[in-house]
């Protein structure tokens, strides 16, 4: 298992992003958390399958019905296997 960190640009914040985000990374099974961050941008950190992790990139790429997503930077994170058991919205 490896963790990802995702950056998600554009119109993120105030459309149900960190929602979405947790919903479709539970129906993946991943675990870590999301979380509005003060710039505008939301941040989600994701540990998982490799591949797993890519199809979670793509859904928030796509992100839900009212939002306009520009931009998702994935960054590797520090962590090889993650401390949580579940998904959570911070």
């Amino acid at each position: 298992m490896i963790c990802r960190r995702f950056l998600v640009s554009g119109f993120v914040q105030g459309v149900a992003f960190r929602a979405f985000a947790q919903s479709e990374a539970r129906a993946l099974a991943l675990t870590g958390f999301v979380r509005n961050l003060e710039d505008g941008r939301v941040e989600a950190v994701a540990c998982g399958p490799q591949e797993t992790l890519r199809q979670f990139e793509v859904r928030l790429a796509h992100g839900p019905p009212r939002a306009r997503v520009t931009g998702v930077l994935t960054e590797a994170w520090v962590s090889e296997t993650g401390n949580s058991q579940t998904f959570v919205i911070l």
